[in-house]
């Protein structure tokens, strides 16, 4: 607005002044343009009256400029009351996911293996159902604060994988209310910005919020300082956004090695896997409810740690019938304590 300001003065001293400096001592206008006509000087108000003019044109350019101003301060008020997070609030996220990041000490976790391992559940069980992959892989890796499995016990955990919503948490909720049971969902950064009712809903009705990465990339993929970065990111956005801090992780597709696990676990998380778990999550071939209710029940194990996706129909159809069957096995659904 200053700019302007000081345009529009100079363009009118720099008239007034010429014109002046263009008169000769009989008082007419001397042009190097003969074909331009130009008005006699009678014709042309004085300096005072100029002067006058450009600080009135001054002032309506910055009454306009204010306005524009003002109207302009409005609109991007209005986007940040929809958006729900404004662009410094955006800067600040990033500032201290970096910062968290940055503080690792990855020269350490460098000399780690980076060899990407993939999980699944299933295989050989022991003689009380917990799978031997699981309970293997808890003996070598839970040094990195990792978990494939619970202790064994009567305590069994459901977790809820949250990529997208696909219209079916609603119901999920609701059967997990009506059971009085709890469990963990792992959002993204997307669900977590484009559902925030239903994340607010999770926090409120006693629920735990896991961190399922920005990008859902493969962290052994990653480089270290990225894959940290990815995991504050969302950190940080949900600890300002709704104010919970969250401390469990799970790795997108179940893909880890040894320095994916301890770059989580040197920013505090857990990393959670799973001891159960099938191929619910493809949309275009759900599991029909009798089979999928039938392989969750049957499956059952102390400690068993639950991987359901939430975008399953079919999950969200059977789960207050699987809740009662893990019951009447005398397992417990447990709130997370792990």
């Amino acid at each position: 607005m200053k700019i302007l300001r000081l345009s529009v003065a100079l363009m009118l001293v720099m008239f007034v002044v010429t014109g002046c400096a263009s008169r000769n001592n009989n008082n007419k206008v001397v042009s190097s343009a003969p074909s331009v006509s130009v008005p006699a000087v009678n014709s042309l108000p004085d300096a005072d009256d100029l002067r006058s003019g450009a600080e009135d044109l001054i002032s309506d350019v910055d009454e306009g400029a204010s306005r524009i101003g003002d109207d302009l301060e409005s609109a991007l008020d209005r986007d940040e009351d929809v958006s729900g997070i404004d662009r410094d609030r955006d800067e600040s996220l990033s500032d201290e996911s970096v910062a968290a990041a940055m503080s690792t000490d990855f020269s350490e976790i460098g000399a780690l293996s980076a060899e990407k391992f993939g999980w699944g559940s299933g295989g050989p069980t022991d003689d009380v159902g917990r799978p031997n992959g699981a309970t293997t892989y808890q003996e070598r890796y839970g040094k990195y604060n990792a978990l494939f499995i619970a202790p064994s016990s009567q305590n069994v955990y459901l977790t809820f994988d949250e990529g997208y919503e696909n219209g079916y948490t609603p119901m999920i909720l609701d059967t997990l209310k009506a059971k009085n049971a709890s469990a963990v969902f792992f959002i993204t950064l997307d669900f977590a910005k484009t559902q925030p009712e239903l994340v607010k809903r999770m926090i409120l009705e006693g629920h735990v919020l896991g961190n399922h990465s920005v990008k859902h990339r493969s962290f052994p993929e990653m480089p270290m300082e990225e894959a940290a970065k990815d995991i504050m990111e969302l950190h940080d956005y949900v600890k300002k956004i709704f104010g919970y801090e969250m401390t469990l992780f799970r790795p997108p597709m179940g893909e880890f090695s040894e320095q994916s696990l301890a770059v989580a676990d040197s920013l505090g998380y857990k990393s959670v896997f799973w001891s159960f778990a099938y191929k619910d999550y493809v949309l275009e071939n759900q599991p029909l409810t009798i089979e999928a209710l039938d392989t969750i029940t049957k499956k059952c194990h102390p400690g068993a740690i639950y991987l359901l996706h939430a975008v399953s129909q079919t999950n969200a159809e059977v789960l207050g019938q699987a809740i009662d069957n893990i019951r009447e096995l005398g397992f417990n659904i447990a709130s997370w304590n792990l």
